[in-house]
């Protein structure tokens, strides 16, 4: 199993709204590397809901259940989405400044390419994040 972040405009599709819909596509990501992350994607997959825009924090984990398909949205064809069902939420959010702070955590995709909005995480970075969020990996 891989682990990844998922950032998602709150206002757009929040973390509500991915429990409110059980299994939801993760579609309209128009960049090629986190493109090709998401191809990099198998079935149990799992990854960190990130609210972005304003609140910049973790608020659950989702796990992919639909590889890499086709995106309808994309009129060119290039891009292509997964489906994600909500696991569970973070009992605590984490921010992007508990984050940043934390020096185990600096190699994080999310710091380094802070404009990516699909990314991986490593095994380590995953159990520490979910420990800050008190949450079970």
């Amino acid at each position: 199993m891989a682990c990844w972040l998922m950032k998602s405009e709150p206002g757009n599709w929040s973390w509500d709204d991915q429990v409110k819909d059980g299994v939801a596509e993760w579609d309209g990501v128009r960049n090629y590397q986190a493109a090709n992350n998401m191809k990099a994607m198998h079935i149990g997959d799992r990854a960190f809901f990130y609210h972005s825009v304003k609140e910049k924090q973790v608020v659950g984990i989702v796990e992919v259940v639909t590889e890499y398909y086709p995106d309808p949205t994309d009129a060119s064809g290039r891009f292509g989405m997964v489906d994600v069902k909500a696991l569970r939420p973070f009992k605590r959010s984490v921010s992007l400044a508990e984050i940043k702070a934390a020096p185990e955590l600096q190699e994080l995709a999310l710091i380094r390419q802070s404009r990516l909005s699909v990314m991986p995480v490593t095994d380590e970075e995953w159990r520490l994040i979910c420990a800050m969020g008190e949450t079970k990996p």
